[in-house]
């Protein structure tokens, strides 16, 4: 399973990073913007974008936004990590195209496992 995590903070994505790979079975590449995970996918298309909300200048919604409007990487299914997780925050999101939400601060032990699941719900 490829997957792309997008995020801001250093030490955030550092830290997914090292919990997404501790799955044998997921492929990894880390953006730190929005403008930068639509680079990444131009050319490493992923089958699942973990995508922060709060970003400076292209923010998650915008980078969404950008994503659904490409007939290549348009459904690609996206998965939004956030802080704002209140239940109108979480329908806004998935109103949006949001394949789902992860609530931030994450387990790091159990990343790897929701984003299988996610995944797993969309693909059916």
């Amino acid at each position: 399973m490829k997957i792309l995590y997008v995020d801001d903070e250093d030490d955030i994505r550092e830290i997914a990073g090292m919990a997404l790979e501790l799955d044998p079975g997921i492929e990894l590449r880390i953006a730190a913007s929005g403008s930068a995970a639509l680079a990444v996918v131009e050319k490493w298309l992923p089958d699942l974008i973990l995508l922060d909300v709060m970003m400076p200048g292209m923010d998650g919604p915008e980078t969404l936004a950008h994503l659904r409007q490409d007939e290549v990487h348009g459904s690609i299914p996206v998965v939004f990590i956030t802080a704002r997780t209140q239940p109108e925050d979480v329908e806004t999101f998935m109103a949006l195209g949001a394949a789902g939400v992860i609530s931030k601060p994450f387990d790091p032990m159990t990343l790897a496992t929701q984003a299988r699941e996610l995944f797993a719900r969309v693909k059916g």
